[in-house]
């Protein structure tokens, strides 16, 4: 799989049968799956990438360099979209993500330890992002 960067905010990933559109903004979290990616976008919307989290991390923060502020790597499973963040519970174990424009509310199972440190970024900095 391909992909081309066509904006400051928007990629192309290119296949020989499919092309999917991805624009940063509105991506709520990326999930690795083995040789894949899902990728979750804030509408509910959902895309499956022939790539690994580790080459979208790097895509991130090599091409995107405004956005990748926002984008933060969560154990190895996720990368999340610190704008959607809404609730960090460690004692449950969820990370809550949502824009407050539509009822999706995304839950993901997130280890206690990263959770800590997720947390633990927030309260250092003062603010969210």
């Amino acid at each position: 799989m391909s992909q081309l960067k066509t904006s400051n905010t928007t990629l192309f990933f290119n296949t020989r049968d499919e092309l999917i559109k991805v624009k940063l903004d509105k991506v709520a979290y990326f999930e690795a799956d083995a040789n894949y990616c899902h990728l979750y976008f804030i509408n509910g919307a959902k895309a499956t990438l022939l790539t690994s989290l580790v080459n979208i991390e790097k895509l991130i923060s090599d091409e995107f360099k405004e956005d990748a502020q926002y984008f933060i790597r969560i154990g190895k499973k996720h990368i999340i979209n610190s704008r959607f963040i809404f609730q960090i519970n460690i004692q449950r174990q969820r990370l809550s993500l949502t824009d407050f424009n539509s009822p999706i509310v995304f839950d993901l199972s997130i280890s206690k330890e990263a959770l800590k440190n997720l947390k633990q970024l927030y309260t250092d900095k003062g603010q969210w992002k």
